[in-house]
């Protein structure tokens, strides 16, 4: 199976004041097209600084990114936003919708963005929102939907572009353990049907056990990176 991921003994440290916080001290892992990979840890352990890397928002001190066969840091700002646009899906902990548009306009905003036309911007829009199972929502603004209906919507955004990778920043953190619990099925499922590759930060142990594979992460460092008790390929 093919790689679409690789980082590359990364490390990151951050000035505060004259306090030098290393936050990630030479990380490296890959992976595969498909996986539904989680990345879990304690708060303070370096998970969301690695995320944002992975993601192109931040850059690391040393090491090498590989996102589908591109270096993130040999890529120039412009090239680095428009690989962010088409192969990277975000999904984070406090959802990041605009409160004044509705469900389907904050899911069309990344084609909007990708100069798509109206009509497919729509087309698509209403199809992921459908493969959420929120179109019967598609008019209400966030205030008006859920914490768990907010997710669907984030996720559905993530979604529309096809990337090759969502990037999921504590998804149920924001959640209380029923909801939480169906937006991960909801993932699994999409990752199954879909074969959409997931990497899931996290400190939620239910998303751990719905993985092929966990990375434990901590102060920096990778502890250890084992397969799950739960396999998607059984």
């Amino acid at each position: 199976m093919a790689t679409v991921l690789e980082v590359k003994d990364v490390k990151k440290t951050y000035r505060m004041g004259k306090v030098t916080v290393p936050a990630l001290q030479g990380v490296s892992f890959s992976v595969e097209d498909g996986e539904f990979l989680t990345i879990f840890g304690p708060s303070g352990s370096g998970k969301s600084t690695l995320l944002h890397l992975i993601g192109g928002l931040d850059r690391p001190d040393e090491g090498e990114i590989i996102v589908d066969g591109s270096n993130l840091l040999q890529l120039s700002d412009d090239k680095r936003a428009k690989l962010r646009l088409t192969k990277i899906g975000f999904v984070f902990q406090f959802f990041n919708l605009l409160p004044r548009i509705t469900a389907l306009a904050n899911v069309e905003l990344p084609l909007a963005i990708a100069d798509v036309s109206e009509k497919e911007t729509k087309e698509r829009a209403k199809e992921m929102l459908k493969l959420v199972g929120l179109d019967t929502r598609i008019d209400h603004r966030p205030f008006e939907l859920s914490g768990g209906e907010q997710q669907r919507v984030a996720i559905a955004r993530a979604l529309i572009n096809n990337p090759k990778i969502i990037l999921a920043d504590e998804p149920t953190g924001n959640l209380d353990t029923k909801i939480g619990g169906e937006i991960v099925q909801l993932m699994r499922r999409l990752n199954k049907e879909k074969g959409q590759t997931f990497v899931i930060i996290t400190h939620d142990a239910t998303i751990a056990e719905n993985a092929d594979r966990i990375i434990y992460l901590k102060d920096g460092l990778i502890e250890g990176i084992k397969q799950a008790p739960r396999r998607s390929k059984q």
